[in-house]
This record gives C-alpha cells, sequence and structure tokens, in this order.
C-alpha cells in the first residue's frame, strides 16, 4: 500500500515540475498571462473523489505551499489555502468510488472555478487584485476551466485506475484489522 501512496506522491511532484519546465514552452506566449494551469490540482481532485479527501486536504495543502514558495511570492499561504480548502469540500459533495466519467469532469469544471475564485478574492482582500470578478472570470477562468478539463480528460483513465487499486488495499486492511 506504501508503493502506490508514493507513486501517487511522485506523480503530483512530477506533474509540479512539468508545470514549471514544459508548460511555459507549450503554450504560446500570448496565452500565458491568460492561462493558469495547475496540473497537480487537478490530479488533487481525483484523489478527493476517488481516494480520500482528508489525503486530498494534505496533499492539497502541500502542494500549495510549493506553489506558493516556487511560482507565486506575493504571499505564502493562498495557494495552499485555495488548494486544500477546494479539495476538501469537492470531496465533501462529491465522494464516491463510482463516480463516472461525466460527473468526475463536473468536478474538475466546478474545482478549477471553485479554486480561481477562492483565490481571486484573497488577492482581493489584500489588494493585490485591481480587477472585477465578471473581468477575470472571462479573462483568465474560463480559459484556465478549459486547460483543466482537457488535462482530465487525458489523464482520467491512468489515474483512475491507480486510484483504485489503492483504494481496494485501503479497504482490504481495513477489513484484516
Amino acid at each position: 500500500m506504501a508503493g502506490r501512496k508514493q507513486v501517487l506522491i511522485i506523480l503530483l511532484f512530477l506533474l509540479f515540475i512539468l508545470e514549471g519546465t514544459v508548460m511555459p514552452w507549450i503554450i504560446p506566449d500570448a496565452w500565458l498571462p491568460r492561462v493558469g494551469y495547475n496540473f497537480v490540482y487537478i490530479a488533487i481532485l481525483f484523489v478527493t473523489v476517488y481516494y480520500h479527501r482528508h489525503t486530498a486536504l494534505v496533499l492539497g495543502i502541500i502542494f500549495g505551499l510549493l506553489h506558493d514558495v516556487v511560482f507565486y511570492g506575493h504571499m505564502i499561504g493562498p495557494y495552499s489555502f485555495a488548494m486544500g480548502l477546494a479539495a476538501y469540500l469537492l470531496g465533501l459533495i462529491f465522494k464516491s468510488p463510482r463516480t463516472s466519467m461525466p460527473v468526475m469532469m463536473m468536478v474538475v469544471i466546478f474545482g478549477s472555478l471553485l479554486f480561481d475564485t477562492i483565490l481571486f478574492f484573497i488577492y482581493k482582500l489584500f489588494q493585490l487584485n485591481q480587477v472585477s470578478y465578471d473581468w477575470a472570470l472571462v479573462e483568465y477562468m474560463i480559459p484556465t476551466v478549459f486547460i483543466h478539463f482537457i488535462f482530465a480528460l487525458i489523464i482520467y483513465v491512468p489515474l483512475r485506475k491507480q486510484l483504485d487499486k489503492l483504494s481496494r488495499r485501503r479497504v482490504m486492511s481495513k477489513d484484516k484489522v
């Protein structure tokens, strides 16, 4: 069981590296100010739905803090708070090991909007953001949702299989105790 968890953490770390190194080359320069990509968060949404919301909360806090430190230096904590809170809330709403693909894609869309909305209002609260919510929604939240949706479609099958195996092992270990 520990081996699968380590593979999950390594996968999240590789996605984090991919976000910082490869994605700026793939996305055209004109799109970079408008399109956000947070692939680690999308994988954490899969964890919250197909595995457990508490695990997703901890992963969201850890990898959000990593995002805060490495990519976004305005404040320490907004990404950590937003990733952890959004993953936990979505885990409360959509927890089901048999969730279908359309429902999971709705979780990704709703989760991406929730994450960006939490970040928007945190930055608005501390006056780091001077734009309106309507402008932010059209200019960068909806394009980000589109990128997250495409990425979720790509990783759906392999990540779900791994999380199903992890969940089955967790259930079996509970039955033994």
